[in-house]
């Protein structure tokens, strides 16, 4: 590996972060440094909402809430670039890109998505020129994760060619409605279709819940949900319908319709295949939520990394006090967390550009491999914020405390990312019930004889499996311990035969289910889980491998490889009790690991400040006291 120059240029790291969208990303960067910014710091509730809506009419003056829509309606049909540019909203408040997910992303985007050209016709225009306001009301008190079966239903008829939206009882009132407390006038409200007394299982309807002066429209109650623990610039809400009417046309038609007599149709067979089709369409929220994360805790890490650089504690034997970045406690505070940013940012740029490029009549299969990869990402890029804006916030001690120098409003605005638009255990259910897909034949329906096969294959396997694991330990006995643990194709395989083994693990287990599916599946929980986190990791490790092969800047280059170095063994060393207990590591190499993450910690060290420079974040948005002077 070549030796890493003294010094390397932040704008070469920036070309590679940027990548396909890296024009937008400069334009918006330039659009943000030209505008007025200051933090949220010291604002009562109503006004800090007040300013958040005042910066969304500022934004929708300009062409990036409409990137995402078609361009017969005014928009730019670009949808990576829509995404990329609500990540970059997350450098600043927060609140506003929520806030503008709501509208845009959710409320816009299930109107373009669900809907047919009637409704894009009647609503895309205003929506994005901010002339409607609206929210998305999904969420029920009684059914949050699962929306399968929320309870508000949508009843038609046929006499008045009208449905009939009603809230049944207190658990099916909308909740955490963003825009529903005071700015929304329509929202799309998901409830259960029936139609001659069948229910069709969950659609979507354009619904006004107030007036043009403001107020309730009839039938529709609206609550505040009052202060939050963060994100206080929204105004999440409350929604329940006593029997509101809406015309036959307000039903986002586009997986399934009820013709003027009350035949329903689609174009997709079963309810289920239908439901899961309609939710596969709204992914950019959560793929939006996942790199407006990532862009959080890159804007923590640059703070902390700002202020360890400065603040000095204690002193050396010569009386000379230590800047606290150079403790190996501090480095590994946020050196490792700063390694998995680059890994989580090269991983949502490649599933960015995959959403963007794939069709929406593309083959099944292939959608359900972009929503798998989604909450996968959503997970990881989510739990990480939570996880390093903590340390963050620890790293810059009681300063970090001060609400001035920004860090507590990154933590409590951040903290809700891991449970809204998907809790994230439920989603890295879903990401290894995907890859288990492969394994259905093996544990459903068994035979005795089938069965008995399973088995056979099963301990066939095992033991290449060990020979295989031998193999992985053998390889890094020889030669020196850094340069066999920086070993690429080694790091990769390794993560590779993690996943492979886990998800092996899970698919028997489950293959016992018998007459009991949900007690083994229940059992075997925290394998799931597993088989989600490790499948994440390789997806990211490999990400961040070709980005590095795109960098054509040698120093640039130089420091990728070792930062991503770091992500791959500080990772490993956070799983050293599986490794060591599943015989992919001895003992020795073990502890050696340990001793290669200390010492890339010290290569990275006189880089740190580069690495956080090359975020490209607006010198505005660091502006923390505990920086100053």
């Amino acid at each position: 590996m070549p030796p890493l120059p003294a010094a390397v240029d932040p704008q070469a790291l920036t070309s590679v972060l940027d990548g396909r969208w890296a024009l937008l990303r400069a334009d918006i960067r330039a659009q943000m440094a030209a505008e007025p910014y200051r933090d949220a710091v010291d604002l009562s509730v109503d006004a800090h909402r007040a300013r958040v809506f005042d910066q969304l009419q500022a934004l929708a003056a300009t062409d990036r809430p409409g990137l995402g829509f078609d361009k017969a309606y005014g928009g730019g049909g670009d949808i990576g670039g829509s995404v990329v540019s609500f990540e970059m909203l997350g450098f600043g408040d927060l609140s506003l890109m929520v806030k503008a997910g709501v509208q845009w992303g959710l409320f816009g985007g299930a109107v373009q998505l669900l809907g047919t050209q009637p409704h894009h016709e009647r609503h895309l225009s205003r929506i994005k020129d901010l002339d409607l306001l609206g929210c998305f009301a999904m969420t029920e008190h009684g059914h949050g994760s699962d929306v399968q079966h929320l309870r508000t239903t949508a009843t038609y008829d046929p006499a008045a060619a009208e449905f009939v939206v009603h809230t049944p009882d207190r658990g099916a009132a909308k909740e955490y409605i963003g825009n529903a407390a005071r700015d929304g006038r329509a929202a799309v409200v998901f409830a259960q279709v029936v139609t001659h007394g069948e229910s069709r299982g969950v659609h979507a309807f354009f619904v006004p819940i107030r007036d043009d002066a403001g107020a309730p429209a009839p039938g529709v109650t609206i609550e505040d949900c009052g202060p939050k623990a963060g994100l206080n610039g929204v105004d999440n809400g409350r929604l329940a319908f006593d029997h509101v009417r809406i015309p036959r046309e307000a039903l986002l038609n586009r997986f399934g319709d009820v013709a003027p007599d009350g035949t329903y149709s689609s174009p997709i067979e079963g309810d289920a295949r239908r439901f899961f089709t309609m939710l596969g369409t709204l992914i950019r929220g959560r793929v939006s939520v996942g790199g407006s994360a990532g862009s959080a805790t890159k804007r923590a890490l640059a703070l902390a990394v700002r202020y360890a650089e400065q603040r000095r504690q204690f002193t050396k034997p010569d009386g000379e006090e230590v800047v606290i970045l150079d403790y190996l406690g501090h480095q590994r505070k946020l050196l490792p967390a700063l390694a998995t940013t680059y890994a989580l940012h090269f991983a949502q740029d490649e599933l960015v550009a995959a959403l963007h490029d794939t069709a929406a009549d593309a083959p099944e299969e292939d959608q359900r491999e972009l929503e798998s990869r989604a909450a996968g990402l959503k997970v990881a890029n989510t739990w990480h914020a939570t996880a390093t804006i903590q340390a963050a916030r620890e790293a810059c001690g009681g300063a970090g405390y001060l609400a001035e120098n920004l860090l507590p409003g990154l933590k409590a605005d951040t903290d809700v990312f891991t449970t809204f638009e998907g809790d994230n255990t439920v989603l890295l259910q879903l990401v290894a019930k995907g890859l288990l897909t492969g394994y259905k034949d093996s544990f459903q329906n068994l035979s005795p004889l089938a069965t008995a096969r399973f088995v056979a294959e099963r301990v066939l396997g095992a033991v290449a499996e060990r020979t295989a694991a031998r193999k992985v330990v053998d390889r890094l006995t020889e030669g020196d311990d850094r340069e066999a643990l920086a070993d690429r194709d080694w790091q990769l395989k390794l993560f590779e035969d993690r996943e492979q083994h886990v998800l092996e693990g899970v698919a028997d287990r489950l293959r016992k289910a018998g007459k009991d599916p949900f007690g083994v599946f229940n059992a075997a929980q925290d394998h799931v889980l597993r088989a989600g986190r490790v499948h994440v990791d390789r997806v990211v490790l490999e990400a961040f491998v070709r980005a590095i092969a795109r960098c054509p800047d040698p120093g640039a280059k130089a420091l990728l490889e070792r930062v991503c170095d770091l992500y791959a063994l500080a990772n490993i060393e956070a799983d050293r009790a599986w490794f060591l207990e599943h015989g992919r590591l001895s003992a020795g190499r073990s502890k050696a690991v340990i001793a290669a993450v200390n010492a890339l910690c010290a290569e990275l060290l006189p880089h740190a400040r580069t690495l956080v420079d090359a975020f490209g974040i607006p010198e505005q948005y660091l502006a923390a006291p505990m920086l100053e002077g």
